[in-house]
């Protein structure tokens, strides 16, 4: 049986009034892992959409989705969510105050046509903002990113297009309007695996994103990569809004990735570039 974990963030419902301020209307929980359907047949590739998995050796372990691939140093790394690589179930929604598995935890990746691969954690913002001490609510609260670095096998096996999508063209660095297309690639829980939909707000300075798809992002399609309306990469799928609208929390990624770069100790790691063009699905 598959014992894969589910570990929303539990909200005490006083801790949400308190804010209010920052997270918009709506109290809102991690869209955290479950156990996903098998991933499609495809190419035989290692691609954003992948089944992410730590750790390997736990019956309960986490199961995301990547976001995008990314590069720096020589390496090859796949991002997704920093809640991914929680150490137990979440109840808490500062990631400054959330354990988390240690670097170097083994994590197993499955990709399109039967592809398998492993990486190791290399970074977490939840554990680097602990680590430092942080306490800006912003960044404790939006901040929920983490690379894993692919071993070499895994890392020559590595398209960093979306699939059915293409892109993503380049990272966004100026955040969402209201009423900006996106779109995601999500294919671990069935069904339609490219969610198409409209930007809704930001929240915490441009750090976290609110978007309406069809269908949602819900648990297991955690770390899921956006997509604006450019093919450029925007985000990566961190929370669920328990507001009965369906809407998601999408962690900014270009603010992300300039936190990593600049406290996460791996040197300069940028986003890799789709080889294929990005198209749209038609409306």
């Amino acid at each position: 049986m598959d014992r894969r974990r589910t570990a929303l963030r539990a909200v005490a419902v006083m801790v949400v009034a308190a804010l209010l301020a920052l997270a918009g209307p709506a109290a809102v929980a991690v869209a955290a892992p479950a156990a996903p359907a098998p991933t499609q047949a495809g190419e035989g590739t290692i691609s954003p959409g992948a089944l992410m998995i730590s750790p390997i050796d736990d019956e309960s372990a986490n199961a995301c989705t990547a976001a995008f691939a990314f590069s720096g140093g020589g390496k090859t790394y796949l991002g997704y969510a920093a809640h991914c690589a929680s150490a137990g179930a979440s109840t808490d929604l500062s990631g400054c105050q959330e354990q988390t598995l240690p670097l170097g935890t083994t994590v197993r990746i499955e990709g399109r046509g039967g592809a398998t691969g492993t990486g190791r954690l290399a970074y977490s913002s939840w554990a680097t903002m602990k680590e430092r001490g942080e306490t800006n609510q912003s960044l404790c609260l939006y901040n929920d990113f983490a690379l894993v670095q692919l071993d070499s096998a895994t890392a020559a096996a590595v398209d960093p297009s979306v699939p059915i999508l293409g892109g993503p063209t380049a990272l966004d660095t100026n955040g969402t309007a209201n009423g900006e297309p996106v779109f995601s690639y999500q294919p671990n829980n069935g069904g339609t695996v490219v969610k198409e939909g409209k930007a809704v707000s930001e929240s915490g300075g441009g750090r976290a994103h609110r978007v309406d798809t069809v269908p949602p992002g819900r648990p297991g399609d955690s770390g899921s990569g956006y997509l604006d309306g450019e093919g450029r990469a925007f985000g990566v799928l961190s929370t669920q809004f328990l507001d009965g609208t369906g809407t998601n929390g999408v962690t900014d990624l270009a603010m992300a990735l300039n936190y990593a770069n600049r406290y996460g100790g791996i040197g300069r790691v940028s986003l890799m570039a789709g080889t294929k063009p990005f198209t749209p699905p038609r409306s």
